[in-house]
């Protein structure tokens, strides 16, 4: 990477390029360290390519340079959304250059969107939700903690990483909603129900307390759900409780971390929320993320006319 690129701007090497870069994601974009992340090396892998054709500095790479590896991506069987997900982190690295006056035409510009393979949205019904928040003992302390896990993780359509990140001081129960530092998406506060407020309350008031009691419960920097060792919860931990409810309400091939989440969206997309908020409820960058789940719902009110208007089959 000690290559230097001359461009509109003068020389600047490619480290220095890709600091920049970083930074105005951060600060101007306000993106997560993942997406960040995930952007850098989407653009690292796409210069490592261009240098193999002999354009190694990015103010030289051509639009032809940018479609030749899309269609080896294609060509490799990746599929549409994670081309799509690369072209756009070249778009937004290209985008960068240009404000800094780095190129004058932006090799992204002209270049299409592939079509993205729709994936299935796997989630639970209404009625199985609440089977499955009935599930935990709420009088045993780790019953109790599993009720608020469950709890809070439907009511607030929180990630597995993001719940088991979760401290004491993120909850604010008076006000009733959490805090999501945006760490794994973006940074929001998102209300909790009333079911939810009340469980987090017995939990963190009683059982949590009880499974600190060699630790400091009333730290706000500790961890809110913990373990049977009074540690923070894991990823792994939390699949391990789904399982364990999943199965003693019958739906343990259907539950995940990811399909509870997914019921929180679909559920509020039924009941009329419109896609900007549930956009920022669900901590999306992209709203083409949550436009996924107003589809499931158009289909499911598509599928019920079918089966139920008397001309819906009428030619």
């Amino acid at each position: 990477m000690g290559i230097e690129m001359e461009a509109h701007g003068g020389i600047e090497s490619l480290e220095d390029l890709e600091a920049g870069f970083i930074k105005d994601l951060k600060e101007s974009e306000h993106m997560s360290d993942n997406t960040v992340m995930a952007y850098r090396s989407d653009v690292r892998s796409f210069m490592k390519f261009a240098a193999e054709r002999g354009h190694g500095e990015p103010a030289r790479v051509t639009n032809t340079d940018i479609v030749a590896f899309l269609s080896g991506l294609r060509d490799e069987g990746r599929s549409g959304s994670t081309i799509n997900r690369k072209l756009t982190s070249l778009r937004v690295f290209y985008r960068y250059m240009k404000r800094q006056g780095l190129i004058g035409v932006d090799p992204t510009e002209d270049i299409r969107s592939p079509k993205a393979q729709r994936k299935r949205v796997d989630y639970l019904t209404v009625q199985e939700v609440n089977k499955l928040l009935s599930m935990p003992d709420d009088s045993t302390p780790l019953g109790a903690r599993d009720k608020a896990l469950l709890e809070v993780m439907y009511a607030t359509g929180v990630r597995v990483s993001e719940v088991v990140d979760m401290m004491l001081s993120d909850v604010d129960m008076r006000m009733g909603f959490v805090k999501l530092s945006g760490t794994h998406g973006m940074a929001r506060i998102v209300p909790m129900g009333g079911p939810s407020k009340l469980a987090l309350k017995n939990y963190v008031e009683g059982s949590r307390k009880e499974l600190m009691k060699d630790g400091e419960p009333e730290s706000p920097t500790g961890p809110l759900f913990v373990n049977f060792h009074g540690e923070a919860m894991t990823r792994q931990g939390c699949w391990k409780i789904m399982r364990q409810y999943g199965d003693k309400a019958g739906i343990k091939d259907k539950l995940t971390p990811q399909a509870l989440r997914n019921s929180f969206a679909i559920h509020m997309a039924q009941n009329g929320i419109d896609i900007v908020s549930l956009q920022e409820l669900m901590g999306h960058e992209d709203i083409s993320a949550t436009q996924a789940y107003f589809r499931e719902t158009h289909n499911r009110i598509k599928d019920i006319y079918d089966r139920t208007h008397p001309r819906a089959g009428k030619k």
